[in-house]
């Protein structure tokens, strides 16, 4: 629906697609890797319905926003979501993060808060903190990260490809995600940029957990006990615990991409949040 300039890159405009709709409290929704705003639609539409004021955007370098050759470590990213809640002067916000998403909702609570936003939801989300290290064993070997970055260099289509099934769990869950949703959700993935496509792999190792500790509001964690791509251990219940008053709803037999194979229970959570 509209387009916002957050900088430029050789004279040319870096700017985000977003798009702003309904009414009330506004609920920024900030997509996970590789796909965009589009992603939400089943969030986007229980929320309109409740009454709400509902904003999504297309990280740079996916969806129909620009696609630089940088930018894509988190202060850039947090600093894209500022902007946005700036231009738009937003107050009263509830700001919400999907996977990758929860890092901008961190790293913007940490750093970037002024008191626009009033509430926060990490849903299946990367933070605290995934690199392995000695003041952190939960994490994850960083040689992981290489094999994936590895396996894009290689062929991102067919890395993206498995990608997806673990996404969606969609084995186990066939009743709940049809091979035509995750052809969709393919081909959203595909039309991102490259360089975004494989410098957000790196992103990934980022630290939250300094963030975290600055979050004083009201937060909702939401993941699936059976997230193949994030599992629970090493990030929704430890972000919970890091969160003073944080509530965690573990969706049971929920995968990464809860918010379409079980899009009724994640929005009733989320509804009660927002109440």
């Amino acid at each position: 629906m509209a387009l916002l300039k957050v900088g430029t890159e050789n004279n040319t405009p870096i700017e985000l697609y977003y798009e702003d709709r309904g009414t009330g409290k506004p609920i920024v929704l900030v997509h996970g890797w590789p796909l965009s705003g589009a992603s939400w639609e089943r969030q986007s539409a229980a929320l309109l319905k409740a009454g709400h004021r509902v904003i999504t955007y297309d990280r740079r370098g996916f969806g129909r926003s620009s696609q630089p050759a940088a930018g894509y470590e988190y202060d850039t990213l947090a600093k894209d979501t500022w902007h946005l809640l700036e231009a738009l002067d937003l107050k009263d916000v509830t700001l919400v993060g999907f996977s990758m998403g929860g890092g901008e909702v961190a790293r913007y609570l940490g750093k970037y808060n002024e008191g626009r936003v009033t509430k926060a939801v990490f849903m299946s989300a990367i933070p605290p903190a995934l690199r392995k290290s000695g003041d952190n064993p939960e994490g994850v070997d960083p040689a992981v990260f290489d094999g994936i970055k590895k396996g894009i260099e290689a062929d991102r289509f067919a890395f993206l490809e498995a990608f997806l099934q673990n996404f969606y769990n969609a084995d186990a869950l066939k009743e709940r995600i049809s091979p035509a949703a995750i052809h969709a959700s393919f081909n959203v993935a595909t039309a991102s940029g490259y360089e975004g496509f494989l410098a957000c792999v790196d992103a990934w190792l980022e630290d939250f957990r300094e963030d975290l500790k600055q979050v004083k509001i009201p937060t909702l964690v939401i993941h699936g006990d059976a997230d193949r791509i994030l599992p629970i251990d090493a990030t929704g219940k430890r972000t919970a615990a890091l969160i003073p008053g944080a509530k965690l709803h573990v969706i049971k037999d929920g995968p990464h991409g809860l918010n379409w194979t079980h899009a009724t229970e994640v929005n009733t959570a989320l509804l009660s949040f927002l109440k």
